[in-house]
């Protein structure tokens, strides 16, 4: 298993849990598997899987980077 980070820290909010910093995709694995509040969005299965194949060195952890942002966007739009 790979620990990468990306060039720039993502801010997400989760609820009362108040803003968090996700430096790479194995910490944003964490948050997608333990604290994700919507687990079927497209974006949240894009997200999973890009992190889960970055983690494992098979995919640019910045492509992950990517699909988690869209993930989180995807949650924002929803609590709209």
């Amino acid at each position: 298993m790979l620990i990468n980070t990306w060039s720039r820290p993502v801010q997400i909010e989760l609820g009362p849990s108040g803003s968090r910093s996700v430096n790479g995709p194995f910490e944003a694995m964490i948050y997608l598997t333990d604290l994700w509040p919507n687990r079927s969005g497209l974006h949240f299965i894009r997200a999973r899987n890009a992190c889960k194949a970055a983690v494992a060195g098979r995919k640019n952890p910045e492509d992950a980077r990517s699909e988690f942002l869209a993930a989180a966007k995807e949650i924002q739009d929803a609590t709209r």
